[in-house]
C-alpha cells in the first residue's frame, strides 16, 4: 500500500478544485450531434457570392445526415463527426434578371479529410444559367468551405465549453498570468475603469448584450426559471431552484451558481460561474426583460467575469443561451400553429 502523500498522482483528489475527474483523466463524453446541426444551418445558409454574372446565395439545408461528438481523456479532447449535407441556392442573373435553382452537396464531411480536401459537388436545374452555376462552382464553394471551418473551430471552442477540468496547478498557473495584467494590457476594447474585483482576487472585465426575441416578456423570463424549458435549450439535465438563494446548475455542471433576485417578467439576478474559471470565483449576472408587444428586449450585464474567459463567456451567453433559446421559441410556436 502506497505511503500518504506518495500515491499516484493521477487519482488524488486533492488536486481537482472541485473533486470532480480528478486530473481530467476519465473518458467522458458528449453528444453534439444536435447542436451541430444547428450550428451548420447558421454558418451555412444566408451565405451569398457576387460576380459578374450576378448574385447567388445559400437559401435552404434541406438535408443533414449524420452525427458529431466530442470525447476527453487524459486531458485531451478527441473530435468526431461525419455528416453528408445538401444545401439549396438559388440565384438571379445580372443582366436579364432570371432567376435560378440549385443544389450544394456535401456527401462526406468528416474529421478523415481536411475541409480543403472535402468534396463539394454544385448544380443546377434545368435550363440557362450556368454562368451562375460556375459562380456557385467558385466563389460559392469557397464561401461554404469558410463556413464549415467556422463549424469546427466552433465545435472545439463553444461546444467544449468546460470539458476540459482546471486542476489545481493551472488554476495556479492562471491566476499567476492574470495577475500580471494590467489595465492597458488587457484588451484595446476593456477600459481600466471597467475592470472589478469579485470573489478571488483577478482582474475582471463586464460584458453588456443586448438581445431581441420574438416572445413576450412572461414567456421569455419564464424559459430561464423554469427547468422543463432550460434542459430543453440546453439539452442536458439541469438543476433550477428558481428562488432567492437556489440553486443553479446547468450544461452537466459546467455552469453554476445560484439566484439572487426574481422579479417576475422583468428581472433575474444570478451569482454566476463557469466550471473552468478559478475556483471560489463567480460574477454578478443581471437578466432585464424589456416587454415590447409581442417582443422583449433582453438586458444582459455579467459583471466580474475574469479577463481570461471573457470571449468564451460571451460566446457561451450568445450561442448556448439565446440562440438555442431562439430555436426552442420557434419550434414552440411552429407547434402551436
Amino acid at each position: 500500500m502506497a505511503k500518504w502523500g506518495q500515491g499516484d498522482p493521477r487519482w488524488i483528489v486533492e488536486e481537482r478544485a472541485d473533486a470532480t475527474n480528478v486530473n481530467n483523466w476519465h473518458w467522458t463524453e458528449r453528444d453534439a450531434t444536435s447542436w451541430s446541426k444547428s450550428k451548420l444551418k447558421e454558418v451555412l445558409v444566408g451565405l451569398a457570392v457576387e460576380g459578374e454574372a450576378g448574385r447567388c446565395e445559400i437559401s435552404d439545408l434541406k438535408h443533414v445526415e449524420g452525427e458529431a461528438s466530442c470525447s476527453s481523456r487524459k486531458g485531451k479532447l478527441i473530435f468526431f463527426y461525419e455528416w453528408n449535407l445538401r444545401l439549396s441556392w438559388k440565384g438571379t442573373v445580372k443582366e436579364s434578371g432570371e432567376k435560378h435553382k440549385g443544389s450544394v452537396e456535401i456527401p462526406n464531411l468528416s474529421e478523415e479529410n481536411e475541409v480543403d480536401d472535402t468534396e463539394i459537388n454544385i448544380s443546377k436545374k434545368k435550363g440557362e444559367g450556368d454562368a451562375l452555376k460556375d459562380l456557385m462552382r467558385t466563389e460559392g464553394t469557397t464561401k461554404v468551405r469558410e463556413a464549415l471551418r467556422d463549424y469546427l473551430k466552433a465545435l472545439k471552442t463553444e461546444f467544449t465549453l468546460g470539458m476540459i477540468l482546471p486542476t489545481k496547478a493551472t488554476v495556479g498557473q492562471e491566476l499567476a498570468a492574470d495577475r500580471k495584467l494590467s489595465g492597458n494590457t488587457v484588451q484595446a476594447s476593456v477600459s481600466p475603469q471597467s475592470l472589478d474585483v469579485v470573489g478571488v482576487k483577478i482582474p475582471t472585465v463586464k460584458i453588456l448584450m443586448r438581445e431581441i426575441f420574438n416572445s413576450p416578456a412572461e414567456e421569455l423570463y419564464s424559459i430561464f426559471t423554469t427547468k422543463d424549458w432550460v434542459q430543453k435549450f440546453s439539452k442536458c439535465p439541469a438543476v433550477i431552484e428558481a428562488e432567492k438563494g437556489g440553486k443553479l446548475q446547468m450544461f452537466d455542471g459546467c455552469v453554476s451558481g445560484e439566484y439572487a433576485e426574481l422579479v417576475p417578467s422583468q428581472r433575474i439576478v444570478l451569482k454566476w460561474r463557469c466550471r473552468n474559471w478559478p475556483d471560489a470565483h463567480y460574477a454578478t449576472v443581471a437578466l432585464n426583460f424589456k416587454d415590447m408587444a409581442a417582443q422583449t428586449e433582453l438586458q444582459l450585464e455579467c459583471k466580474g467575469v475574469p479577463v481570461s474567459h471573457e470571449d468564451s463567456t460571451r460566446q457561451c451567453w450568445k450561442q448556448q443561451h439565446f440562440e438555442e433559446i431562439r430555436i426552442l421559441l420557434q419550434q414552440s410556436h411552429d407547434n402551436m400553429e
